[in-house]
């Protein structure tokens, strides 16, 4: 599959990579585009798909394991953006670290091979930053920048051990420290940065992730869309819906057993890569949601036309994202989905405002919330999704956060101290 997309992609290869009057953004960390699903790799799909600045030429790294990667083709346009893959060197935690100190360094060899001047390294998430200051020494070498996305608190995810819990910790530090620039994806985690690492005087801007709120192109009726519904036995507006990274701290525990403790006759519609995944055990065993046929794990929809019609026909959205910064899936239902249910933290309410409902870990709350939502108007629901679309619109449209990068990279500003 993906030598047929290098093939689509690089039949028209751009000649024009290396054009010294141009910035250059490499962007490192994503796992590559066009993307497959996942925040970072939705995002710099969608950058390089709206941006309209022409004297702006961006490349980006892509990991590819031993099946996929080849040695002869290894280069390929998307969106008007160079794209470079990578060798996954080895599995578990580490495969992250290397992938991106790999693609580090094939930039730098990019840039000195082709005279570039004017470029920025911008690296997504906190991961090496072990390695980060000599890589940084190289850059700035080369009269470059280096520019960092911190991400959320990769520290705090519970499915790390606790010595990869620390080693995230210490390498976030590094990178706030050597960073000439984070670009920060929340208010919050603007705050986090300035605060917790004070004595580095950091460099922040914030900058968010964005969305859509256009309606999928594929109708009610369409082939694709019948199809998928009646397979899983979905009917329109009839169900809760999640949609996220299977993983602990996205809180899915709690809102298995409070959907169970409900007395909802809807449906909770989750939409994870839940296969081969030991946590799915570990739910089964603490919540038995076997037992309640109402629950239905469909695997994931990388089909993005078919995602946002599940998000459209959902009755509500059930948000659990407990670490990090904006959500791509929240912003993502808070364009699509009318009546969305979320979390209570804080970056949470800095996107949605009052164009959500909120609950916390209070035993019941969700349930109850769960009920509420039920005994809602039509009038009251089109409220909550008017508000929830507004804020996407002011402030998340891709559109919006496209022209916020460009004038960052093209005339360096936003920056604070």
């Amino acid at each position: 599959i993906m030598n047929l997309i290098k093939d689509e992609m690089g039949s028209n290869m751009n000649n024009n990579f290396t054009d010294v009057s141009k910035k250059h953004i490499f962007i490192v960390g994503c796992k590559g585009i066009p993307t497959r699903y996942g925040g970072f790799e939705t995002f710099v799909d969608k950058l390089t798909e709206y941006t309209r600045d022409k004297s702006i030429q961006y490349h980006v790294s892509r990991i590819l394991d031993n099946n996929e990667y080849d040695d002869k083709n290894t280069e390929y346009e998307y969106n008007g953006a160079h794209c470079f893959d990578i060798k996954q060197r080895m599995g578990g935690p580490a495969k992250a670290i290397f992938y991106d100190i790999d693609a580090i360094k094939y930039s730098i060899n990019y840039i000195k091979k082709n005279n570039i001047k004017d470029f920025v390294v911008y690296v997504l998430a906190c991961r090496i930053g072990p390695f980060i200051g000599s890589l940084k020494r190289q850059i700035h070498k080369l009269n470059g920048k280096l520019y960092v996305n911190p991400d959320g608190h990769e520290w705090k995810r519970a499915k790390w051990s606790a010595p990869v819990r620390r080693y995230w910790k210490i390498s976030e530090k590094l990178m706030v420290k050597h960073a000439d620039l984070l670009v920060c994806d929340s208010r919050g985690i603007e705050d986090y940065i300035k605060n917790d690492y004070k004595k580095y005087n950091p460099k922040t801007t914030f900058i968010a992730y964005g969305a859509e709120t256009s309606e999928s192109e594929l109708a009610d009726d369409n082939e694709k869309v019948k199809e998928w519904f009646s397979t899983f036995d979905i009917k329109f507006n009839n169900y809760y819906l999640i949609v996220g990274r299977f993983v602990p701290e996205n809180n899915f525990e709690r809102m298995i057993k409070e959907f169970i403790k409900s007395n909802t006759d809807k449906d909770l519609v989750i939409v994870t890569g839940y296969e081969a995944n030991p946590f799915y055990n570990i739910l089964l065993e603490e919540t038995h949601f076997d037992k309640d046929n109402r629950i239905k794990f469909v695997g994931t929809v990388y089909d993005q036309p078919l995602l946002k019609k599940i998000r459209e026909k959902a009755y509500a959205y059930i948000h659990g994202h407990s670490v990090g910064g904006t959500n791509p899936s929240l912003l993502e239902a808070l364009g699509l989905t009318k009546l969305n249910l979320l979390f209570d933290v804080s970056f949470n309410r800095e996107v949605a405002e009052d164009g959500a409902k909120y609950w916390n870990h209070e035993y019941g709350m969700l349930a109850h919330v769960i009920e509420m939502a039920d005994e809602m108007g039509q009038e009251e629901i089109q409220i909550m999704g008017d508000k929830a679309k507004e804020r996407i619109e002011k402030f998340y449209s891709w559109e919006y956060i496209t022209s916020r990068y460009e004038e960052l990279f093209g005339n360096q500003r936003n920056i604070t101290g």
